[in-house]
């Protein structure tokens, strides 16, 4: 074939075959405000309702890790087994979260519970970092030198 006619035929875009009206402009196609559009309908299907003021969701893992979500958006449908938690997710570590969290903590997570706390304990194995050769040895008696 011709590269010239070629070229031709490449610069306009036909949607059909001979005699069909060219196309202007190419369409772009938004996926994701359509995929939220279609969730949020198939959500409105299921009944879902809104709950108000949840602070904070957490998900245990069985690897130790939560995956924690701060002021999210939950929607809940009881009749269908459905929750929904919306918003910005980070997955930490148990321990970065464990002083307030204690009280969400269920009987899954006591094993992960137990290990923390022998890794913490003086007889349990030692933290990494935890070394005594930082430390220096005492020099001088502290108690004479205040007193004179």
């Amino acid at each position: 074939m011709n590269p010239e006619k070629l070229a031709k035929m490449a610069a306009q875009v036909r949607t059909g075959g001979k005699g069909s009206v060219r196309r202007k402009k190419k369409a772009i196609h938004k996926t994701t405000t359509t995929d939220d559009k279609r969730l949020q309908n198939t959500l409105k299907r299921l009944g879902v309702n809104n709950i108000p003021a949840i602070e904070e969701v957490n998900l245990f893992k069985d690897n130790g890790m939560v995956v924690h979500f701060n002021n999210p958006k939950v929607q809940a449908s009881i009749a269908a087994n459905t929750y929904v938690v919306s918003g910005q997710a980070e997955t930490k570590k148990l321990q970065d979260l464990l002083p307030g969290i204690i009280n969400q903590l269920g009987p899954d997570n006591l094993a992960n519970l137990k290990k923390m706390a022998e890794t913490y304990q003086p007889g349990g194995p030692p933290v990494s970092g935890a070394d005594d050769e930082d430390v220096p040895d005492l020099v001088d008696n502290f108690e004479t030198a205040a007193n004179s």
